[in-house]
């Protein structure tokens, strides 16, 4: 058992494996375990022309880019669960504020083989579901030929291989060799992470190697693809994390409310990302009762899994 210590704190991470102009696999767990405490440092570092990765980005991708850390977006959506489209995201592909983006639209099916092909070391991987949309129009990585083993000549379309330069997946335990435990909506996370130059885990809690061992077969990805572990208790708020707390859907709403306009976006940064100097701060503000409520409505588990013995 490898016993590598890649434990480091959150802002040590971000410095040593995100880098500006880096492409960035964050938030593929769809709407569940979004990493916007890791988000919020990139913020904070003020790291600038990323291209973001992700398949259902919820609030996220709109954050990074009203702080104009991004330069172009490969997702199938961008917006709020449950609130709608994204306000920075509109501002910046309508008027380009805070600046211009390019955007490489992907259905998630798409995105899906992109990272597959990646994760395997193949070039590309071939489909035909796309054929006939208008994908391809903004995104140079379909690329439409004629399928050479069909006598009818059919076309079908080449999704290129996408290797992103750091994924960043939240997940619920890990240990400090990088093992690793992620349950409930996984999305594309272990896609990304295989694919991936450079993997960040953030975890709602550091734990004994050994007793992710006992269950190897929920281990996320082989440890030796782990490049950083930081513990960050609550670091997918307001998104749910399985087993821990359930989706923040009033700080979500407050979030779209508050950010409809330019002033409102900056100072919703001054108050939760700028103003807290660390991920602790944001916990605190978020406060006691809210954290509780929150947990309180994930608290209903999986039966038990019985390991050995007989019934």
């Amino acid at each position: 058992m490898r016993t590598d210590n890649k434990q480091m704190t959150l802002d040590a991470a971000i410095s040593r494996y995100v880098k500006d102009g880096s492409s960035v696999a964050i938030g593929m767990a769809l709407e569940a375990s979004i990493p916007f405490a890791a988000g919020h440092e990139i913020i904070r570092q003020k790291r600038h022309d990323l291209t973001l990765i992700g398949p259902i980005s919820d609030m996220l991708f709109d954050q990074m880019i009203g702080a104009g850390c991004v330069k172009s977006v490969m997702a199938a959506w961008v917006g709020h669960v449950g609130q709608g489209g994204g306000h920075a995201f509109q501002r910046a592909v309508e008027a380009a504020v805070p600046r211009a983006i390019e955007m490489r639209d992907h259905s998630n099916f798409t995105l899906t083989l992109a990272l597959t092909a990646g994760s395997l070391g193949v070039p590309f991987i071939p489909t035909q579901s796309t054929l006939g949309s208008e994908l391809s129009s903004t995104n140079v990585d379909l690329i439409e030929r004629i399928n050479p083993l069909n006598e009818l000549g059919e076309p079908l379309q080449l999704v290129r291989a996408l290797h992103p330069d750091v994924a960043i997946i939240h997940v619920q335990r890990a240990a400090v060799d990088g093992a690793a435990h992620l349950w409930g909506p996984l999305g594309l996370a272990k896609e990304a992470a295989l694919a991936a130059r450079d993997v960040i885990l953030t975890a709602e809690e550091i734990v004994p190697a050994d007793s992710l061992y006992t269950d190897p077969n929920r281990i996320f990805i082989p440890p030796f693809r782990v490049s950083a572990v930081v513990e960050v208790a609550g670091g997918a708020h307001p998104a749910p994390v399985a087993g821990y707390y359930e989706r923040d859907h009033s700080f979500a709403e407050d979030y779209a409310k508050s950010t409809r306009d330019v002033a409102g976006m900056e100072a919703w940064l001054r108050l939760w990302v700028f103003g807290m100097p660390s991920h602790a701060d944001y916990r605190e503000e978020v406060g006691e009762e809210r954290w509780g409520a929150l947990r309180t409505a994930a608290s209903v588990g999986a039966a038990p899994i019985y390991e050995g013995g007989h019934a």
